[in-house]
């Protein structure tokens, strides 16, 4: 349906570079274990973030999980709860303890203020997230970090060829995660990756990848099965080559939001982050003190054919499967933001007229 618009839609290559691409695979029939293919995504990757190091997994989450086995963490980490429910998850499957820290109400990452009076004795890590392509505040959480000795991975799910002053966003913290989901601004169909400074690093998290085998009849570690296939590494080959083409064309559709939104009375964007070159992965609005509010723009929207989403909504510290673990009064900056933000429809084929349209549908109420 023409005048339906998903809140998001995958980037694909050209159909016939795909199959150009994996025709060879039926040569070699290597599908997975590391094949020429995930090898070749893994060199263009650390060329295009400006890593050094880098490991591909099936999907981010696993890709987390994995950084935080290979680190070895111990008790408490802090991190926080406006962000998907895989980076919980991620650290409570690992047998650990979450503490969350409130997010600051500009640019909604984790709030610096408020994170080192969270830490304790039994704080071993920080993972914070980088939100809808806003970046941390990286050069704080390093003083912190280093004074009190601890870890720190980034959820940098979001932030797919982000830099700060020209150093990539994946250079930050002992290791950053980052997702290559088919909803995401650079996809495998499915998949992840671990960027990270510590060569050694790399073994230990492709031991754990693949069942912690180390060697033809050496299992040192207890793994799990994480690889990414030569199929989804393909993808992304392929979709590496237009990256810079669809961020260029989200960076148009981000400023026709702004132009449409800006100086409307209950209506809230985000401001640019100065040295931050952005990837434009989403364009959340907070509606605070509008005529309507979230819920009722959102279902307004929905009636127009627009879908939009509530994302990050609910806070992952008042999910069912969490009741009655965590006090949600301890994070009320998240939560009013929780309340009030909609992510409104972004991805590279969206056009100018589309966006005017769901702007219109928005500001005639």
């Amino acid at each position: 349906m023409s005048n339906f618009i998903q809140v998001t839609r995958s980037s694909m290559p050209n159909f016939d570079e795909y199959i150009e691409e994996i025709k060879d695979l039926w040569d070699s029939q290597w599908l997975t274990n590391m094949g020429n293919k995930h090898n070749k995504l893994e060199a263009e990757l650390v060329k295009y973030l400006g890593t050094s190091n880098i490991s591909l997994f099936t999907n981010g989450h696993l890709a987390l999980e994995c950084a935080i086995a290979a680190l070895n963490l111990t008790g408490e980490v802090i991190t926080t709860p406006f962000t998907f429910v895989s980076t919980t998850h991620a650290i409570l499957r690992n047998g650990l303890e979450p503490v969350f820290c409130d997010i600051n109400p500009y640019d909604y990452t984790i709030d610096i203020d408020k994170l080192e009076s969270l830490i304790t004795y039994k704080t071993s890590a920080i993972i914070p997230v980088h939100v809808y392509g806003n970046v941390c505040n990286v050069a704080e959480i390093e003083r912190i970090a280093k004074k009190y000795n601890l870890k720190v991975i980034y959820d940098a799910a979001h932030a797919f060829g982000v830099s700060i002053n020209d150093v990539g966003i994946g250079n930050f913290g002992d290791a950053s995660m980052f997702s290559f989901h088919a909803t995401k601004v650079f996809n495998t169909i499915e998949g992840g990756a671990v960027t990270f400074k510590d060569e050694n690093f790399k073994n230990k998290l492709n031991s754990i990848k693949n069942f912690g085998i180390t060697g033809p009849e050496s299992i040192e570690d207890i793994g799990i099965n994480a690889k990414m296939n030569e199929f989804q590494a393909a993808m992304g080959i392929c979709n590496l080559k237009s990256i810079d083409k669809n961020i260029s064309k989200r960076k148009d559709i981000v400023e026709r939001y702004i132009e449409n939104l800006t100086n409307i009375k209950g209506v809230k964007l985000i401001k640019e982050q100065k040295n931050v070159k952005s990837n434009y992965s989403y364009f959340p609005v907070v509606f605070d003190g509008y005529k309507i509010s979230r819920d009722k723009v959102y279902q307004l929207l929905k009636q127009n054919n627009i879908i939009a989403r509530k994302y990050f909504y609910p806070l992952t510290n008042t999910l069912d499967c969490y009741k009655g673990r965590f006090n949600i009064e301890d994070t009320p900056i998240a939560k009013y933001i929780a309340d009030r933000v909609l992510c409104l429809p972004l991805y590279s084929d969206l056009s100018i007229e589309h966006v005017d349209r769901i702007c219109n549908v928005i500001k005639a109420r």
